[in-house]
């Protein structure tokens, strides 16, 4: 598949309100409360996505790896794929980008923020990055999927309760307030040992550099190698007190 632009977004349907949506998501959380002792599966997650939002649900992929695309899209074929295309990202993770583009059956979207590096650099400085990385991240990542997110009902995310303090919490089903639409994280309870083992079950696509000791993988400028022992996410925006990019909290 190729990318396409945010002017063909492909939601056929109209919008449903929120109290409708929110409906679903509280459905969804009894069902699961009836049974508190068996989680549904990711496979299981992805298929009620699918039934529930068929033609209004995207996919947010940094692509570290195409796993949470490849079980998507098992269940929702021709799914929106929203990459977030900063202009720093590391040569590893385009080209993954493009590998996962050809050989999935998904629509990648390239959600572009509204500046060129360039033109950023211009405006605000070169290198806002080392100076101001919270603004970076608004401008080049949280602005435009903001922007992007009301086309849908629904967006499913890669989030793992492992990789951060910040995320041990983190639902399967969840209202986003912040975006104002359902929010479905079906890794969530999966280890990073699990990811890589659906990857090679299934021949998924995984960057590179997810070998190379970059288990989380951001743009290039913001992101290090992590040292043994240390937490998954401990190489991004190192030096400084921030640890999301402001997408997920």
């Amino acid at each position: 598949m190729t990318a396409v632009p945010l002017a063909t977004p492909r939601v056929p349907r109209k919008r449903r309100t929120d109290a409708e949506l929110k409906a679903i998501v509280d459905d969804f959380n009894a069902t699961l409360a009836a049974d508190p002792d068996r989680e549904p599966t990711a496979d299981e997650v992805a298929a009620w996505a699918a039934f529930h939002f068929d033609g209004t649900l995207a996919v947010a992929c940094s692509m570290a790896d195409a796993v949470l695309p490849h079980v998507v899209s098992r269940f929702a074929p021709g799914v929106d794929v929203l990459f977030l295309e900063t202009g720093y990202h590391f040569s590893d993770t385009i080209v993954t980008r493009d590998i996962v583009a050809e050989d999935l059956p998904i629509t990648l979207v390239n959600v572009m923020p509204e500046l060129t590096v360039a033109e950023q650099d211009e405006k605000y400085g070169a290198r806002l990055y080392e100076r101001d990385p919270a603004l970076c991240c608004q401008m080049r990542k949280v602005e435009p999927l903001a922007r992007t997110l009301p086309l849908y009902e629904a967006w499913v995310t890669g989030v793992r309760r492992e990789e951060s303090p910040t995320r041990t919490d983190t639902p399967l089903v969840t209202w986003d307030d912040k975006n104002g639409l359902v929010k479905i994280n079906p890794l969530a309870a999966w280890t990073f040992d699990e990811l890589l083992a659906y990857a090679g079950e299934h021949q998924v696509e995984v960057n590179s550099l997810l070998s190379d000791g970059y288990p989380s993988i951001g743009c290039e400028p913001c992101t290090r190698r992590v040292e043994p022992g240390e937490d998954p996410r401990a190489g991004r925006w190192a030096g400084f007190a921030k640890t999301e990019c402001g997408l997920h909290t």
